[in-house]
């Protein structure tokens, strides 16, 4: 196990001037120290990040997640025993504000699955390109779940994540009152991103634009208080408004 801590002044030695810039917080966890090497270079260039510490096994993830509180942590998949997706569940357990990114060598959907579960907020391939990886890091400070736009473009993958939450939509808590119901159009959109559309396809089968489906979504989200299209499907399945998902 080991595990680097950078939360001292003298990490931002020689680095950009970080002065007056709200940073973000990241941690580094793979169990290949140049691959570390590498995304820390790259990030460090960033004047809003901050590299807080790295890891390359889950005790020591889990250790300095805890005594840094960082806002986004890069997780390997394929990190020793117990593996990345147990240590992402074990640290969204004790710090469920954390945005979560797990990087894989391939998009398998039994990993996706597992990913969205744990509570992942994107899952990405390692060979992202520097600038789509910094986008990612910044759209998941902002509170975005990329992850459910990657599940929700996998029909088989959509289809097994909404049936894990048939138990809780028809056992779980009661729902708490709408005090800002659903318009019919809002209603139609949600039932279509149930059965697994994406926004590109749900516009397509009710001849609107791309954007008027973001917007309605936003709209979803904003009236249920919920914070991704999963939570808003889930919300909808318990209230009766949309069907489950076809077999």
């Amino acid at each position: 196990m080991s595990a680097m801590d950078y939360s001292g002044p003298e990490r931002r030695r020689g680095g950009p001037d970080r002065r007056n810039v709200e940073q973000t917080k990241l941690l580094l966890v793979d169990d290949h120290a140049l691959f570390r090497m590498g995304m820390r270079g790259l990030l460090e260039r960033e004047p809003d990040f901050v590299i807080v510490g790295e890891a390359d096994d889950s005790r020591s993830a889990i250790e300095l997640a805890l005594d840094t509180s960082p806002d986004i942590i890069l997780m390997d998949l394929t990190l020793p025993s117990p593996g990345g997706i147990e240590t992402t569940q074990r640290i969204k357990r004790e710090l469920p504000s954390v945005g979560i990114i797990v990087l894989a060598q391939n998009e398998e959907e039994d990993a996706l699955f597992d990913a969205i579960k744990a509570g992942a907020a994107a899952f990405i391939l390692k060979d992202v390109g520097p600038d789509d990886l910094v986008t990612i890091i910044r759209r998941v400070s902002d509170g975005e779940y990329l992850i459910n736009d990657k599940v929700f473009a996998k029909p088989a993958v959509a289809s097994r994540v909404l049936k894990e939450f048939r138990e809780l939509a028809v056992y779980g808590q009661d729902a708490a009152p709408i005090f800002a119901p659903l318009s019919p159009r809002e209603v139609e959109i949600l039932d279509n991103i149930a059965q697994g559309m994406t926004n590109k396809q749900v516009a397509y089968a009710l001849s609107i634009s791309e954007q008027t489906v973001k917007n309605h979504m936003s709209s979803i989200l904003r009236k249920l208080s919920v914070n991704d299209r999963t939570q808003a499907v889930v919300y909808a399945m318990r209230q009766g408004w949309i069907r489950m998902p076809e077999d």
